[in-house]
């Protein structure tokens, strides 16, 4: 099976660094089921390419393996193993390329955190679920990805596809991150481990899956698939991706009741959502990104009109997700209608390619929820990846607050915000935000406006100015 890596960051053969290998030097290392063996067919300034080759040993296998399937006799020597890219592969990169996996080089230590152009070539790669599921597990973690289907035999093409591809994935990042992603993903794909799954596993899952698993739209068929089914180990270690991810966990349990009962006296709900509406009707926008569309308030709105020819709805919460498919009778609309709206679970913390290409992105009431870090990742999701022509962002003022009673200055409208902006201080943000992506901003009052302290929800309308805009490969993602 082989896997290659190439870059053309500068100098390129600091990758031979970061892989703890001569670039200049064939090296071959033994293991108990094959020989691994790396080189480097590119080596030069501009360019260089690692090539891991693992030639796994078939009668090896046979020997190793304890059990036998009786009811396929011939199945331990007639099988896909030693041609495809499988679990093999990643305890070779446990084994040859153990202080890459665990991001470490004392040669040169500050290449560990480079962000640099990556591309990753499986020659076969088995991917049991089609290429949906290989694009909905690379996709969000920002890759791009290309696959050729393999049809499994070109004399007789009435058999059809194989469930084997040429994958080749392309991102910027950095080499430590590519080897946990593959680490995880590749046995995840080929739906197959070589070696008995127990408790040990849940924490190399949780090890290789830090600081990307929990946020995962599709971590919970990711940790099924690669502790092989078991119920008992996949429910523990969900549970404590859970308590590795506060933004779930938060939004999961937010409770909007007390902000709700604020805002229903002066029907702010309507202003918002009708305010939002309008802007998107006045800057000519047809397909609509909601994001953080909770149990579906506007999507509801956006699907009645028919003047919204696409509509995407995302939240983080499963739960908000199955209620806004209920609200929005999803299953029992006419074909032509359910062709227009989609409702994906995804984060605000990774890049999803699934949010490209849209007129416009709606978040409404959702910044506040965001601590300082992750509102910092959430505005490159938004304005650096996604960017959309146009983005209407409403947000609680602040100064408003005063107005009612049981709020005043010392609270915020809901247990669940991380902060609420005074006027001065949101234009503050959106300016920067503007400034830093190549966006110009208007800002519009939404709700009765008070003389001394403005409205009580604030609105900026981000449209793109195509003119100023930084090329997103400029802006290093850290």
């Amino acid at each position: 099976m082989l896997l290659s890596i190439t870059t053309t960051y500068e100098p390129a053969t600091d990758l031979g660094y970061l892989l703890h290998k001569n670039p200049f030097v064939c090296q071959t290392t033994e293991l108990p089921f094959g020989t691994v063996n790396t080189f480097f067919p590119v080596a030069t300034k501009e360019k260089c390419t690692a090539a891991i080759l693992l030639d796994i040993d078939p009668i090896e296998l046979v020997r190793r393996k304890k059990r036998q399937d009786t009811s396929m006799p011939l199945e331990q020597y007639v099988n896909d193993r030693p041609y495809v890219c499988s679990s093999f592969m990643s305890v070779a990169f446990s084994q040859v390329f153990a202080q890459t996996l665990n991001g470490r080089c004392k040669k040169r230590p500050e290449l560990v955190s480079t962000v640099m152009p990556l591309t990753c070539k499986i020659a076969v790669l088995p991917c049991r679920g089609g290429e949906g599921l290989l694009r909905r597990l690379f996709g969000p973690l920002g890759y791009t990805v290309t696959a050729e289907k393999h049809i499994l035999d070109d004399k007789f093409p009435e058999w059809g596809n194989s469930a084997y591809f040429t994958v080749e994935i392309s991102n910027d990042t950095t080499v430590s991150e590519l080897f946990n992603h593959l680490y995880v993903l590749i046995p995840v794909l080929d739906n197959q481990k070589h070696y008995y799954i127990d408790k040990a596993e849940i924490e190399k899952l949780l090890k290789r899956g830090e600081g990307w698993l929990p946020t995962h739209p599709e971590k919970e068929q990711i940790v099924r698939r690669y502790l092989k089914f078991k119920t008992s180990y996949a429910r523990e270690a969900l549970s404590r991706l859970i308590d590795l991810n506060p933004a779930e966990q938060e939004e999961e349990g937010t409770d909007e009741s007390c902000e709700d009962d604020i805002e229903k006296s002066l029907n702010l709900n309507e202003d918002r959502l009708g305010a939002v509406i309008s802007a998107l009707k006045a800057a000519n926008a047809k397909t609509i990104l909601d994001l953080g569309c909770g149990e579906g308030k506007l999507l509801r709105l956006l699907l009645k009109d028919t003047y919204f020819k696409k509509i995407l709805g995302m939240d983080v919460s499963i739960r908000s997700l199955e209620i806004a498919a209920e609200r929005l009778n999803l299953e029992d609309l006419p074909p032509k209608q359910r062709e227009r709206i989609e409702l994906i679970h995804s984060s605000l913390m990774y890049r999803d390619r699934r949010f490209e290409g849209y007129d416009a992105a709606a978040v409404v009431e959702v910044i506040e929820h965001l601590d300082e870090p992750r509102l910092k990742a959430f505005e490159r999701v938004l304005f650096e990846f996604a960017k959309p022509g146009m983005v209407v962002l409403t947000t609680p003022n602040r100064e408003y607050n005063v107005r009612w009673e049981n709020v005043g200055t010392a609270k915020l409208r809901n247990k669940d915000h991380r902060f609420e902006w005074t006027r001065a201080e949101f234009s503050e943000w959106a300016q920067r935000v503007a400034e830093q992506f190549g966006y110009v901003t208007r800002f519009l009052p939404v709700g009765t406006l008070d003389s001394e302290v403005g409205c009580p929800t604030q609105m900026c309308i981000f449209t793109r100015n195509v003119s100023s805009f930084k090329d997103a490969g400029q802006i290093s993602w850290k």
